[in-house]
C-alpha cells in the first residue's frame, strides 16, 4: 500500500513539474523574443533611448532571478517581472515600422511571440484538464494589475491624445477580465466587441501601426486564464463575487463615484458627435432623443446600485452580529428579500445596458480613439452590474425543509453523532428541521404529510442495505417518493434532493438520470473495502453524512473527493430536466411595488417600459438552444461539484 501511495504521489510531482516547465517555457519564449525585438528596434534606429531600456531589462531580469532563486522572495521577484515585461510589451507594440517588417530578427521575435502565448495558452488549459489549477476568488491576479500597469506606462511614449486613449483602453481591457472572471452573462459578447473594436478601427483612429504580434501576445496571455474560467472554474456566484460583497459599506458606495464620471465622460464623448453637421437632421434629433433616454435610464441605474449597497450593507450588519452561528452572508441576503430586488434590478440594468450601445451606435466616431475606449470601458463595467444582479438572483434561494430517516445498527455511527450532525447541516442552510424518525416512529403518514407543507425536501436514509428499507412495516421505494413528491408538488416548482447513506445506493443514482418532469436529485455514497485492515479502519454507515455535512458546511475544509484511495466515494445523479430549474420570478404587481418603494415617481414609464422590454422573450430560440445544452452538458460532462444553490453541493469522486 505505501508503494502504491508513493508511485501516485511521484506521478504526481512529476506531472505537476511538466505543468510548470510549460509556464517557464512560455516566459523564457517571452523574455527571448523582447530583448530580441528591442535590440532590432535599436538596431534600425540607433535611439540611444532603446538601448538604455534594453540594458536596463535585462538588469532587472537579473535582479528577479537573484531575488527569486538566492533569497526566496518570490513575490517581490515575479512582480517586478510582470511589471517590466508589461511595459517592454507596450513598447514593442508602439515601436513598430515598415522597415521591421523584412528584418529576419523580426519576424523571428515575431514567431517567438506566438510562441509564447501558444505555450501559455496550453499551460493553462492543461492545468484545467488535469484538475490542476486552484480556483481562488480573486478579481485580479497580481500579475495581471502589474502588466496592466507596465503596459499602460509604456504608452506614455505617445503623443498626449493617444496616450489617454491608450490609458483608457488599458482600463477597458481590466474591467474586460473582471467581466470575464466574475462570467457575467454577457463578458463573451465584451470580447468580441473589444477584439473588434481593437482591431479594426482604434489603433487606425491614432493612426499607431502597432504590431500586431506583439499585442496578440499580450492580449492573449492575459485573457487566456480568465477565459478557460468562464467554463472550468468551479466557484459559486457568491464565492467569485465573494470580495465585493464583504467589502465595507463605505469604499462600495465610494465606487459608484468613478463609475458616475466615467459614465458622464462617455455622455460628453457622445456629445462630441454634434460637431459632425453633414447629416445634422439625423445626428441632432438622434442624440436627444436617445441621449435623454440613457440620462433617464442612468438616473434609474444609480438609484438601483445605491438602494442595493443599502439592503446589502443591511444584510451585512446582520451577518456581523450572528458570527457565532452557522449563518453565512448569502443565505442572510436570501431571507431579506436581496433575490427578488435583484431580478427586477436585473431587467433595469439590461434595459440601461441597451440604451449605452443605442447611444454609442448614434454617436459613433471612427476618428475618435478616446470614445471608443471609454465605450469599451463602459460595457463591462454595466456588464459587471448585470452579471452581479442575474448572478444573485440565479443563485440565492428560497425555503428549504428537511427530514432525516435514521435507521441505527451495529455497523453505523448513528447513534454516536448523526443526529447533532443533521442539525448543524439544516441550520447551515437555513432549513426548517421538519422531523428526524428512528425506525420505531418513521412511517410513510409522516413522509406523506412532509410533503403537503414542504417546498424543497431533503430526505436523509441511512441504512444498513438499501434505500428500498423498511419503515415501520411499509416498505419505501423511489417510485413511491416520485409519486408522492409529483402529486404534492403540482402547485409549485420546487426540487427533491435524496441524501442516501447505504451500502447500495448506485441503484437510486441510475434511476433517478430517467426521471422526466420532475427536478430530483440523489447522493449516494459507495464504500470500498479496506485493503489494510491494521492500518487503516473499515468505513462503517454515517461516516459518509459525517463527511458530506463537513464539506457543505466548511467550504474551506481542504476535502478531496477525487483522492485516489478513499474508502468511501460518492456519486449523484440529477433528473433529465434538472438543468432547466428556475426559481419563481417577478410579477407585475412586484416590479410596481419595487418602483414605489425605490424610484421617484418621475421614473415610472421608464421603469413600466424597461420591465416590459426585458420580459419579452425576444431570443427564445436561443433559450431552448441554451436549455438542450446545458442538459447535454450536465448529462454527458457531469461536474466533480454540483451547486444547486442553496447552501447544498453534490460531488462524486
Amino acid at each position: 500500500t505505501n508503494r502504491l501511495i508513493n508511485y501516485s504521489s511521484d506521478k504526481g510531482v512529476d506531472m505537476w513539474s511538466s505543468l510548470r516547465c510549460l509556464g517557464y517555457l512560455s516566459s523564457f519564449n517571452l523574455l527571448v523574443a523582447v530583448c530580441l525585438g528591442m535590440y532590432v528596434r535599436w538596431e534600425q534606429t540607433a535611439e540611444s533611448v532603446i538601448m538604455v531600456i534594453f540594458i536596463l531589462g535585462l538588469f532587472v531580469s537579473a535582479i528577479a532571478c537573484i531575488l527569486y532563486y538566492y533569497f526566496s522572495m518570490e513575490s517581490a521577484s515575479l512582480s517586478l517581472f510582470h511589471l517590466w515585461f508589461g511595459f517592454l510589451q507596450g513598447l514593442l507594440c508602439f515601436l513598430n515600422s515598415q522597415s521591421l517588417e523584412n528584418d529576419i530578427k523580426e519576424q523571428v521575435t515575431n514567431y517567438l511571440l506566438l510562441a509564447s502565448v501558444a505555450v501559455r495558452m496550453l499551460w493553462a488549459l492543461t492545468e484545467r484538464l488535469c484538475s490542476s489549477a486552484t480556483n481562488k476568488p480573486v478579481v485580479l491576479t497580481s500579475s495581471e494589475l502589474l502588466e496592466l500597469l507596465g503596459f499602460g506606462v509604456a504608452s506614455i511614449s505617445l503623443v498626449f491624445h493617444k496616450s489617454l486613449a491608450m490609458i483608457a483602453l488599458t482600463f477597458a481591457l481590466t474591467a474586460l477580465i473582471v467581466d470575464l472572471r466574475m462570467k457575467s452573462p454577457l463578458a463573451l459578447p465584451n470580447l468580441a466587441c473589444f477584439a473588434v473594436i481593437t482591431a479594426i478601427t482604434f489603433f487606425k483612429s491614432l493612426e499607431i501601426q502597432a504590431n500586431p504580434f506583439a499585442l496578440s501576445c499580450y492580449l492573449g496571455r492575459l485573457i487566456c486564464e480568465p477565459l478557460l474560467d468562464v467554463y472550468f472554474s468551479s466557484l459559486s456566484a457568491t464565492e467569485r463575487w465573494k470580495h465585493f460583497l464583504s467589502a465595507g459599506s463605505l469604499w462600495r458606495r465610494f465606487s459608484l463615484f468613478p463609475l458616475a464620471f466615467v459614465e458622464l465622460a462617455f455622455f460628453v464623448l457622445c456629445a462630441f458627435k454634434l460637431g459632425n453637421l453633414d447629416v445634422w437632421y439625423l445626428v441632432i434629433p438622434g442624440f436627444f432623443v436617445f441621449g435623454l433616454l440613457w440620462i433617464l435610464c442612468h438616473m434609474v441605474f444609480l438609484i438601483t446600485l445605491w438602494c442595493f449597497h443599502t439592503k446589502l450593507g443591511e444584510c451585512q450588519k446582520t451577518w456581523a452580529a450572528q458570527r457565532s452561528q452557522t449563518l453565512n452572508l448569502d443565505r442572510i441576503m436570501a431571507s431579506r428579500g436581496m433575490r427578488h430586488f435583484c431580478l427586477i434590478s436585473e431587467r433595469l440594468v439590461l434595459f440601461c445596458l441597451m440604451s449605452t450601445i443605442i447611444l454609442g451606435a448614434v454617436s459613433w466616431q471612427a476618428s475618435n480613439g478616446l470614445f471608443m475606449s471609454v465605450l469599451l470601458v463602459v460595457l463591462p463595467l454595466e456588464s459587471l452590474a448585470h452579471g452581479l444582479f442575474h448572478e444573485l438572483g440565479n443563485c440565492l434561494g428560497g425555503t428549504c425543509v428537511g427530514y432525516a430517516v435514521v435507521v441505527p445498527t451495529c455497523y453505523s455511527r448513528v447513534g454516536e453523532k448523526q443526529p447533532g450532525i443533521l442539525i448543524q447541516f439544516l441550520n447551515e442552510i437555513l432549513a426548517e428541521c421538519y422531523s428526524q424518525s428512528y425506525p420505531q416512529h418513521g412511517k410513510l403518514s409522516d413522509i406523506l404529510h412532509l410533503f403537503r407543507v414542504a417546498h424543497t425536501i431533503s430526505l436523509r436514509f441511512p441504512c444498513s442495505n438499501s434505500p428500498s428499507h423498511i419503515l415501520s412495516g411499509d416498505c419505501l421505494r423511489l417510485q413511491q417518493i416520485l409519486d408522492m413528491w409529483k402529486e404534492r408538488n403540482t402547485s409549485f416548482s420546487s426540487r427533491l434532493i435524496l441524501v442516501l447513506d447505504t451500502e447500495n445506493s448506485e441503484p437510486w443514482v441510475k434511476a433517478v438520470q430517467k426521471v422526466e418532469k420532475m427536478y430530483v436529485a440523489v447522493q449516494g455514497a459507495k464504500m470500498s473495502p479496506v485493503q489494510d485492515a491494521e492500518a487503516q479502519e473499515a468505513p462503517r454507515l454515517g461516516d459518509f453524512t459525517a463527511e458530506w455535512v463537513k464539506y457543505n458546511c466548511d467550504p474551506d475544509s481542504g476535502m478531496q473527493w477525487s483522492e485516489r484511495g478513499r474508502v468511501i466515494s460518492a456519486i449523484y445523479g440529477v433528473s433529465k430536466p434538472w438543468s432547466d430549474y428556475a426559481l419563481h420570478l417577478p410579477t407585475g404587481s412586484d416590479v410596481a411595488k419595487h418602483w414605489k418603494t425605490h424610484f421617484p415617481k418621475a421614473t415610472y414609464p421608464l421603469v413600466a417600459v424597461a420591465n416590459w422590454c426585458c420580459g419579452l422573450n425576444l431570443l427564445w430560440l436561443c433559450s431552448a438552444c441554451l436549455r438542450c445544452v446545458r442538459r447535454l452538458k450536465l448529462s454527458w460532462f457531469p461536474p466533480s461539484i454540483l451547486d444547486t444553490g442553496q447552501g447544498i453541493k453534490l460531488v462524486r469522486s
